[in-house]
């Protein structure tokens, strides 16, 4: 009787043991989460007002703590490119996307690879992002660009109107009419031009642009 008890009076200690340590665990689980979330802001905060010695401590900071964290290493190289340092957004963006592929953080490192003159690395990554994301006009406008740079015009072409189909607006028109007119196809050009006329903007209603320069997303 004496021995069983004994083996019950471990057992209960030994449960009151596990209980503890779940509680240390969950309060530290906790805290840290709290912490990361106080760097995210910190971090957000310091981009937007282009703080970005702050806004990269941050960042690091993070990754010292979460070294797989895909979403800081792809911020991170946003922050690279707002300050033309397009060696370490590049490494930044590689990181992201062998961490987590993301269309987000393929485009970006196409962007960067354009801006760096590397087109063939550029439409690798624009046609990986297009794969995970097909749905918005501005990646297939960068993938056209791209290919325009390598001498592709017909991918060019389906691109640019793929994009138009997509966000039938003035800027992807605009886009499709001067590669057409460029091109020397007229007929092509003029049925654009026509879209581009019955283009009506409801009054009050703000026009939705689509943006060509290369912008970091």
């Amino acid at each position: 009787m004496l021995e069983l008890l004994i083996i019950i009076a471990f057992g209960y200690l030994a449960y009151r043991n596990a209980e503890v340590h779940d509680d240390e665990f969950a309060n530290l689980t906790k805290k840290m989460g709290e912490r990361l979330g106080k760097l995210w802001d910190i971090a957000h905060q310091g981009m937007r007002e282009n703080k970005f010695l702050r806004a990269e401590k941050a960042l690091l900071t993070i990754l010292k703590i979460d070294e797989k964290n895909a979403a800081a290493y792809n911020r991170l190289g946003i922050l690279y490119a707002k300050q033309k340092e397009y060696r370490d957004a590049i490494d930044c963006f590689e990181i992201a996307s062998s961490i987590e592929a993301t269309a987000s953080s393929l485009h970006n490192l196409g962007l960067i690879y354009y801006e760096t003159e590397h087109y063939e690395k550029a439409a690798i990554a624009f046609e990986q992002a297009l794969k995970l994301e097909d749905n918005l006009a501005a990646r297939h406008v960068a993938y056209a660009k791209v290919e325009e740079k390598l001498g592709n015009d017909k991918l060019m072409f389906q691109e640019l109107e793929k994009a138009a189909e997509l966000e039938p607006n003035k800027e992807t028109y605009g886009l499709l009419y001067r590669a057409y007119e460029t091109h020397g196809l007229e007929k092509e050009a003029d049925q654009v031009a026509e879209k581009l006329k019955k283009l009506v903007v409801p009054q009050g209603k703000p026009k939705r642009i689509l943006r060509s320069k290369r912008v970091v997303i």
